[in-house]
């Protein structure tokens, strides 16, 4: 593993599924809400889709003893979400954002007693132990009839390294 695919890795986490472990799925071709989940900006996004986008807003280098130290991800989850639904209602759209950034803390949350997402990290959102959501005010989106617009972060520890 290294430091610079560390958004490749929580992408992978995202877009994974197993009916199994009982985590829901993201992507829409499995049953999720999002059309679109991927690492990093595309140059030119999808227009009228449901989209996730993992991004790195920051990396931390710790020394953890002499020789050992571990990378801290900042992870922002960056969500696009038409701002039209078939009805025609303005809220539609709102209670659907709330409904998928619900189901991305759940797949954030992991598996109950495994905080690595699959192995990917040593833990996720653990250290510190807290996800945040800022919504973008909807009122632009849903007057222009673009899209409304919010950011999860939180925070991935790799595993340490000598150094």
């Amino acid at each position: 593993m290294s430091s610079a695919d560390a958004v490749a890795r929580e992408a992978a986490w995202l877009a994974d599924y197993s009916p199994a472990d009982g985590l829901p799925a993201l992507l829409a071709a499995l049953g999720g809400p999002f059309d679109v989940v991927q690492a990093y900006l595309p140059r030119t996004p999808a227009q009228r889709r449901t989209q996730l986008y993992v991004l790195r807003r920051q990396v931390r280098e710790e020394r953890t003893a002499h020789v050992r130290r571990i990378a801290r991800h900042l992870f922002e989850l960056r969500i696009v979400w038409p701002a039209s639904s078939p009805s025609g209602s303005s809220e539609e759209p709102q209670q659907a954002l709330d409904t998928a950034v619900e189901i991305v803390l759940q797949r954030i949350g992991g598996l109950m007693l495994d905080k690595t997402h699959g192995g990917r990290f040593l833990s996720v959102a653990e250290n510190p132990p807290e996800v945040t959501v800022d919504f973008i005010d909807p009122e632009p989106g849903l007057r222009d009839r673009a899209d409304l617009r919010c950011t999860v972060t939180y925070w991935a520890d790799d595993a340490e390294i000598n150094g």
